[in-house]
């Protein structure tokens, strides 16, 4: 089954050519130079294997080489591997945006696709702005996104996450967007009420001072990813939209960590009754085997840009739009989630998961803070943001979930899980235990 493996080595290649993402070269250690996946796991050139805890940034819900997609895309390149979008249509684009939409809201109606998250955010961002252009409110110019909020890397998706503090670099290439406060919570948190009133108070004044100015509001519903996977109430999540849309503001949902059950749902926005104007999607919609992004809108959105003069449309495109091996896997991957048994593990998946936190909190309750669960996803930090060594905590221990071969990121002081759905339960417990084990050794060392 894996003849190629022997050829697939980088052995006398110079791996130092390459400049890797979100990486400090001069400092960091070796890439690990990976041949091959299967399942949940990760296998490198000694044949070590590591368990993508974390789905490959979030994007692997079933998984690595999972045959059912690679079998959807080998047939379809064998038939059409790429055609220019503009003019043209193929039936991959169209089953795809077909079989997504029954798993949607009904206001949600029109597909445009991209190649990737942030791009799927930058489309969203000019959608709004657009449409109040197209609709004869031009002053509609602000934005608003939740403070720390992460949406992407290009300059619009910098500047709706400018408050994160991952652009620092770059804040002079960045437009204004005003930020709200994000009333992050856990399990038995005493003063969610409180921060959650706060929140909505600021939302209220910030739509105040700002009468007929915003044009639109985006959010990581429930879940803010790369912010330290900090969670919200989703009875809070509906509050806040429903004040929004008080203010007549387009409400941006960006589901491309949270959409295909990552919440416990196919997306989070099935948590509330009020539903956003466009959805970005992305990550998991191929099931993690080739970029593509789409950002879903509503018919009326879509109708503000059909007009006689070309001005009025929307002007964004890529090379690849709507590729159709892309598209193929997507549709793939729709029909696995959409089965018995992947719905099975993703509901099992969360149980264990809160198993796992009362384990954790027996085990470790002086070191353990803030824990909280959403679908299949489990978060904890690790004491407090005020205790001076936690970040030195966390970065002692990604490297030694490394080497005992768990692929686990950090982010900053937060431990967090994000299994694909095809991992076992005895894997999982088994993981489970060997965090704990190790957590408990390190911590113990700065005590």
């Amino acid at each position: 089954m894996h003849q190629h493996n022997k050829t697939a080595t980088l052995a006398g290649r110079d791996k130092s050519i390459i400049w890797h993402p979100l990486t400090q070269e001069k400092t960091s250690s070796p890439s690990i130079a990976i041949i091959k996946g299967e399942g949940e796991y990760l296998y490198d050139e000694q044949n070590k294997k590591y368990l993508d805890l974390i789905s490959s940034w979030w994007v692997n819900l079933h998984g690595h080489a999972n045959p059912v997609i690679a079998r959807a895309i080998y047939e379809q390149a064998l038939k059409l591997e790429q055609v220019i979008f503009a003019g043209f249509t193929h039936d991959q684009a169209v089953q795809l945006c077909e079989n997504l939409k029954v798993e949607l809201p009904e206001n949600l109606t029109r597909f445009f696709f991209s190649d990737n998250g942030s791009t799927s955010v930058e489309v969203a961002l000019k959608i709004a702005l657009q449409f109040w252009k197209n609709s004869g409110e031009k002053r509609r110019d602000i934005f608003i996104s939740f403070d720390k909020g992460y949406h992407g890397d290009t300059v619009g998706a910098m500047s709706l996450g400018a408050s994160s503090g991952f652009f620092d670099q770059y804040k002079k290439i960045l437009f204004e967007v005003a930020h709200v406060p994000f009333p992050a919570t856990w399990e038995n948190d005493p003063d969610v009420e409180r921060k959650e009133k706060a929140s909505l108070n600021a939302v209220r004044n910030l739509l105040e001072k700002n009468l007929n100015r915003v044009a639109g509001f985006i959010a990581e519903p429930l879940v803010q990813g790369a912010g330290g996977m900090r969670m919200c109430r989703h009875k809070y999540l509906e509050q806040c939209v429903e004040l929004f849309r008080e203010y007549g503001v387009l409400i941006i949902f960006d589901e491309v960590m949270t959409g295909f059950y990552r919440t416990g749902k196919m997306f989070a926005l099935d948590y509330i009754p009020t539903k956003p104007d466009i959805l970005c999607l992305s990550k998991g919609l191929t099931g993690g085997f080739l970029p593509l992004s789409l950002t879903i809108t509503s018919e009326r959105v879509y109708n503000a840009f059909l007009s006689d003069d070309f001005s009025s449309a929307l002007i964004h495109s890529h090379s690849y739009t709507a590729n159709p091996l892309g598209c193929a896997a997507g549709i793939a991957s729709l029909e696995l989630l959409k089965s018995t048994s992947t719905l099975d593990k993703i509901a099992h998946i969360e149980q264990l998961h809160r198993n796992f936190i009362c384990d954790l909190k027996l085990a470790l309750r002086e070191v353990i803070k803030a824990e909280r669960v959403c679908g299949t996803i489990v978060a904890f930090n690790l004491f407090s943001e005020e205790c001076n060594y936690s970040h030195v905590i966390a970065a002692k221990l990604k490297e030694i979930f490394m080497k005992e071969g768990l692929l686990i990121r950090p982010l900053g002081n937060t431990i967090y899980l994000m299994p694909p759905y095809c991992i076992s339960e005895k894997v999982l417990k088994e993981t489970y235990w060997k965090i704990i084990e190790l957590i408990s050794s390190v911590t113990a060392s700065f005590a």
